[in-house]
C-alpha cells in the first residue's frame, strides 16, 4: 500500500500512516516528480496548493482514494475522480471550532471596530468617541447553513446571548429548535438579521448568493460575515452596498479570487479582510492532518468511506453492520449479469426487513456495479456506479417494502425489453451472503466460488444425470441447490404445454465448468438453460 503526502502535514498525521506498514511518500520526495510518483499510489493526501486535476489523475493508475486535509475540494476535479472510481474525501469536522471562533471574532471586530481602533491608538490618536460600538448581546445573528461550523458558531453567539435564526433545508426544525435556533427561510432571515454569517459550501445554486437582490431584501444597516467561500458573495454588488449603507459593514476571510489583488472592497474603511485564516490553528491544523490521515487508512484498509463528497459516507459502526449486505448486493448482482442476455434497461433493488430504515446507497452503488463490472474493461465500483449506468443509459430504482418482516433481505432485478432476472438474498451467521430466490423459486446457496445455474423441466433423472456428466469430467460438487415453482407460482404464471413445472439447480463445484460441458449440460433431457458463472 502506497500513500503520496503531496503537502506538509502534522507529524501526528505522518505517524499514523507509517504505522499502518504503508509506504509514505513525503512532500519533498513527491515535488520531485508528482507524475512519476502518483503512478503506483493507492492514496493521495492534499491540502490546497496541490491539483489533482486530470493530467494528474491520469497518471495515477491505481488510485483508490483521494483526501484533502480540510473542507473545500476546490483543488480536485471531482468529477474526473469520480469517473474513475476514486473517492474523495475532505475534513470538515477538524477546523469547526477554528473557523467559528474567528466567524465570533470577527463579529465583535465588526461591532466594536477593532482593527480600526488599534490602528488609531498605534497612531497617536486618542478617538474614543469615534469607536463607540455597540454589543452583540440582544442582536439577531442569521446564520446562513447550518452544518458543523455553522452550529459551532450558533452555539458560541447564543452564549453571548445573541438571538440566533437560521436558513437550512437539510436541518429538521426540531433539531434546530433543541440547539436554540430559530429555523427559517432565507427570506426571513434577511428581514430580521442584524448580522449575517455564511457557512455554505460553494455549488452553482450557492454562487453569488448575496447580490443586489439579496441585499434589498436586508434590514438596513446589516452587518455580513463570510468565513466560507468568496465566491458566495458578488463582491461588486456587495461594494455597492456598503457605498450606500444597505450593508454597514462587512469582514470577509475570502475572497472569490485568493490573494485578492486590485479588489476596491479593500479600501474601504467599513471592511475588515483576513487572509483565509479560518483553520489556520495549531490544533485544527494538527486535526485536521490527523483525520484525513486516519480516513484514508480506514479506507485502504477496511473500505470504510468518511466524510467522501463524491460516494456515500458511513460511520465505522455503520459500515461494520452494513458491510456483509454490501457483498451481497453485489455478489447476486454479478450473479444475475451472467443470467442476463438482453439488453439492460433497468437495475432495481428492493430492501425488507430493517434494511428499509438504513442509508441504502451503498448498497445500490454496489449492486449497480456488480452488474455493469462484468463484462467491463472499466473499472465500475459503488464511486462511480450510478455515474456508469446513466453512461449506458440504464435507470437505477430502489424500492422498500412495507412488510413487518424481522429478516434482512435485498433483492436484486435486471430488466431488459424481453427478460427479467432477479435474485432475494439475506445474510446469515452475520457475514455469510446467501441467495434464497432466484427468478421466483426459493432455492438457497452460498455466495462463493463458481457455479452451474441450470434451468429445467420438473422431471425425475435431471439431477442424476447433471452429476454424473460433472463427475464424468472430474469436476467436483462442492453443493448442490435445489428448488421448483411453488404450486401458487404454477396457478399463477402457468406451466409448460405438458402441465409440468420448472425446477432450477445452483450447482457449486471446487473449479469453474468448460463450455464443453456446459454444453452437454445443455444437452440433458428437460433442461432448459445452463449458466456457468463465478462470484
Amino acid at each position: 500500500m502506497k500513500i503520496v503526502v503531496a503537502e506538509k502535514m502534522a507529524s501526528g498525521a505522518m505517524e499514523l500512516l507509517t504505522s499502518t506498514g504503508a509506504q509514505v511518500v513525503t512532500p519533498e520526495q513527491y515535488a520531485k516528480d508528482p507524475h512519476a510518483t502518483i503512478a503506483d499510489a493507492d492514496g493521495l493526501i492534499v491540502r490546497s496548493a496541490v491539483r489533482a486535476d486530470t493530467a494528474l489523475l491520469q497518471c495515477a493508475n491505481q488510485l483508490r482514494v483521494i483526501g484533502r486535509a480540510g473542507v473545500g475540494v476546490d483543488n480536485i476535479d471531482v468529477e474526473e475522480a469520480t469517473r474513475r472510481g476514486i473517492v474523495v474525501m475532505n475534513a470538515p469536522g477538524a477546523s469547526a471550532v477554528a473557523v467559528a471562533e474567528l466567524t465570533l471574532g470577527l463579529m465583535l471586530s465588526l461591532v466594536r471596530h477593532i482593527p480600526r481602533a488599534d490602528q488609531s491608538t498605534r497612531a497617536g490618536h486618542w478617538e474614543k468617541k469615534s469607536f463607540a460600538g455597540t454589543e452583540l448581546r440582544g442582536k439577531t445573528l442569521g446564520v446562513v447553513g447550518l452544518g458543523r461550523i455553522g452550529m459551532e458558531v450558533c452555539k458560541r453567539s447564543l452564549a453571548m446571548g445573541m438571538n440566533v435564526c437560521g436558513a437550512d433545508p437539510f436541518v429538521s426544525p426540531a433539531f434546530a429548535a433543541d440547539m436554540g435556533v430559530k429555523l427559517c427561510t432565507l427570506d426571513e432571515l434577511y428581514k430580521i438579521a442584524d448580522i449575517i454569517s455564511l457557512h455554505l459550501a460553494l455549488t452553482p445554486q450557492t454562487s453569488a448568493m448575496l447580490n443586489t437582490a439579496a441585499f434589498s431584501k436586508m434590514k438596513r444597516g446589516v452587518r455580513i460575515v463570510n468565513c466560507a467561500r468568496g465566491e458566495l458573495i458578488d463582491e461588486a454588488a456587495l461594494e455597492e452596498a456598503l457605498h450606500s449603507g444597505q450593508v454597514s459593514a462587512a469582514a470577509l476571510d475570502v475572497f472569490a479570487k485568493e490573494p485578492p489583488k486590485n479588489l476596491r472592497l479593500l479600501e474601504l474603511p467599513n471592511v475588515i479582510a483576513t487572509p483565509h485564516i479560518g483553520a489556520s490553528t495549531t490544533e485544527a491544523q494538527d486535526a485536521v492532518g490527523v483525520q484525513i490521515a486516519s480516513q484514508i487508512c480506514d479506507y485502504l484498509l477496511e473500505g470504510v468511506v468518511q466524510n467522501a463528497v463524491n460516494a456515500p459516507s458511513l460511520t465505522d459502526l455503520e459500515y461494520q453492520q452494513m458491510k456483509p449486505y454490501i457483498v451481497l448486493a453485489h455478489k447476486m448482482a454479478s450473479l444475475l449479469a451472467q443470467l442476463f442476455d438482453s439488453n439492460l434497461e433497468e437495475i432495481g433493488i428492493r430492501y425488507e426487513g430493517g434494511l428499509t430504515a438504513w442509508k441504502t446507497e451503498l448498497l445500490r452503488n454496489s449492486a449497480v456495479a456488480g452488474t455493469l463490472q462484468y463484462g467491463s474493461e472499466e473499472m465500475v465500483n459503488t464511486v462511480n456506479a450510478l455515474a456508469a449506468a446513466q453512461s449506458r443509459g440504464v435507470r437505477v430504482s430502489e424500492s422498500r417494502s412495507n412488510s413487518a418482516s424481522k429478516i434482512n433481505t435485498v433483492q436484486v432485478s435486471l430488466h431488459g425489453p424481453s427478460l427479467t432476472v432477479s435474485a432475494v438474498g439475506t445474510v446469515i451467521h452475520e457475514d455469510s451472503p446467501r441467495i434464497v430466490e432466484l427468478n421466483g423459486i426459493e432455492i438457497e446457496s452460498p455466495l462463493d466460488g463458481s457455479f452451474v445455474v441450470i434451468s429445467n423441466q420438473d422431471l425425475p433423472g435431471v439431477i442424476g444425470k447433471v452429476g454424473m456428466t460433472l463427475s464424468d469430467h472430474g469436476i467436483n460438487i462442492a453443493r448442490f441447490s435445489l428448488g421448483r415453482q411453488a404450486e401458487a407460482a404454477i396457478t399463477a404464471n402457468g406451466a409448460d404445454s405438458a402441465g409440468r413445472r420448472k425446477a432450477m439447480a445452483i450447482v457449486q463445484t471446487d473449479t469453474p465448468v468448460s463450455n464443453d460441458v456446459l454444453d452437454e449440460l445443455r444437452a440433458i433431457r428437460a433442461v432448459l438453460s445452463v449458466h456457468g458463472v463465478s462470484v
